[in-house]
Order: C-alpha cells, then structure tokens, then sequence
C-alpha cells in the first residue's frame, strides 16, 4: 500500500472505530451515518489487506494488526492537528522566547538600553541579543529565522524584507562640553581647521562621512580614527577632538560622557532608519510583538502602516 493512495479520512474513521468499538457509536462521534462508517472501514480493509475490526458480542474487537496500527495512527493525526492547529497567541509576559536583532554598533548604543528597559517592565522572561548587521547576511539569516529584525539605515535592504520607517536623523559634531567649538556658529572653516576623530567604517551609509571629510580636504590630515562609532564618546570626552556622528548617537552619549554636540557644516542627506523583517515572519506573533514594541518606542509620528 502507497501512502499517497490512501484517503486519509479513512484513518479518522479507524481512530474512533478502535475507540468506541462499535460503529453506532464511532459515527455519531465522526457526525457520520453508520452505511458511511461501514463503507470507510471496507475500503480501509481493502487497502491495507486486514479485516481489522470483528464483530463479537463485546462490539468490533480490533485484529493483531489493528492493535499494531493504532498508536501510530493516533500519534500523526495528533501532529496533523498540532500543525493545522491556528498559532498560539504570543504572551509577553510569560515568554521564554530569545530574539535575535541585527543592528550597527550606532544602533546598540540607541537602541539596546530601552529595550533593555521595556523587555524589563513588559517581557521579564524575553531575551533579545544584537548582532552585528555588517556582518551578517540579512537576506538569508532573517528567511531562516536567526534574525528576527534589522534595524538601521540600510539602503540596500533586501526586496524580499518588510520594513517601517522609525526616524530621520541628521549628521552632527560631538565634541566635548567647554571645547572651543561649542560656542558661536560652526563655519566650514572653523571646522575644518578643529582635530578629528575619524570613524573608519566602510558600511553603507555611514561612509558617506569620510567621502564628505575628504572632500572638506580633512580626512587626509586627521591623525587619529578608530572602526567603530561606540569609541568616539570616551575619546573626544577627553580630547580636544571632534567627531561626526548620526544625532541619535550624540543625544545617547552626551549626559554620560560630558560631551555637547551642533549641526555638522558637512553637506551630508540625513539617514532613514527602518526597521525590517521577513515576510515569512510577517504573521508570527511573537515577530509581531517586538517590532510594534519597537516602533512604539522610537517610532516618529505619521509612519508607514505596518502590515498586518
């Protein structure tokens, strides 16, 4: 007998014959009529070459074989049910459940510490670990589930991705609180003639920075630069640098680190940080949760609609 040419009701029709024992019985419970019921067990007999049930004074005692079937046939109509079976809602409050967002170390510098928060007050039970967007492959991680979300300004998302608009943020000096510059308005020339910290980051689209510093004819004079966005703080906090980064870091580091920062005279587009998920997972509930968490914490007013 080949699977494929069984109808698998016949199995549901198995399953309440050897529970019942009697086909009265298995009928009413299957909302069937005896004649169906009886037809069914015939064509089950025929395709799997055993009588199966036999009719005795105690009802339909089931054969060697029967008794061999029915355990199995109860376990794949239970997982059959488990899968068709509508999705749980998603409880934060009680979930154990770990997610995986890729980020910048710009956006783990902004984002994580409320996250940190709402997951705290909201989801005790949550998890939520940052990767590094950079090195990830979105497309393929976030379709296998190992990234539930991206959050970032990335140009070059993949179509395949859903995504929201957060913010609009623009460029700006950081530099420390009583540095020279953090009076009076910055010109291109004060600017330019000031001690950079550069960030040598080769991502999309914090490279437009250096492209701009180069043009300015600052980048080849600047003595000091380091890879990563999250060291400028605690160097310029100390120095009489200055660096260029998105405002929402500045706003991050300024109160703990002593720093101030102003509208950089760079000509630079400011940045579109969405957040983005697959739509594979556009349905999970759990998916669904962290993102509108997300967008309810950061979110500008007057975003796209999620879709739903």
């Amino acid at each position: 007998m080949e699977l494929r040419e069984l109808d698998l009701n016949l199995l549901l029709v198995f399953q309440e014959v050897f529970r019942e024992r009697q086909i009265s019985a298995a009928a009413r419970r299957l909302r069937l009529t005896q004649s169906a019921v009886s037809n069914a067990l015939a064509r089950l007999r025929r395709a799997t070459g055993d009588e199966l049930f036999v009719r005795t004074a105690a009802g339909m005692q089931p054969t060697p074989y029967a008794e061999h079937m029915a355990e199995p046939v109860a376990t794949a109509l239970s997982h059959l049910e488990q899968a068709l079976a509508p999705a749980q809602a998603f409880d934060p409050a009680a979930s154990r459940r770990r997610f995986t967002v890729a980020m910048t170390d710009v956006g783990e510098v902004y984002f994580m510490p409320r996250l940190v928060e709402l997951c705290g007050a909201a989801a005790p039970g949550v998890g939520i670990a940052s990767v590094r967007a950079g090195t990830a492959d979105l497309r393929g991680e976030m379709e296998a589930g190992r990234i539930d979300l991206a959050i970032g300004a990335f140009d070059d998302a993949p179509g395949a991705l859903y995504q929201r608009r957060l913010f609009r943020q623009e460029y700006v000096t950081l530099l420390r609180a009583g540095h020279p510059l953090a009076t009076g308005a910055l010109t291109m020339k004060r600017f330019a003639a000031a001690r950079h910290l550069v960030v040598a980051a080769l991502e999309s689209p914090y490279d437009r920075i250096n492209t701009a510093l180069q043009k300015a004819g600052i980048l080849t004079s600047a003595s000091f630069s380091v890879p990563h966005f999250s060291a400028a703080p605690y160097i310029v906090g100390t120095t009489d640098l200055v660096v260029t980064v998105p405002q929402k870091l500045a706003e991050r580091a300024a109160a703990p680190f002593g720093l101030v920062y102003v509208k950089s005279p760079l000509r630079l587009a400011a940045l579109q940080t969405n957040v983005f998920w697959h739509r594979r997972y556009n349905q999970d509930e759990g998916n669904r949760w962290l993102r509108t968490l997300v967008a309810d914490a950061f979110a500008e007013p007057a975003t796209a609609t999620d879709p739903r």
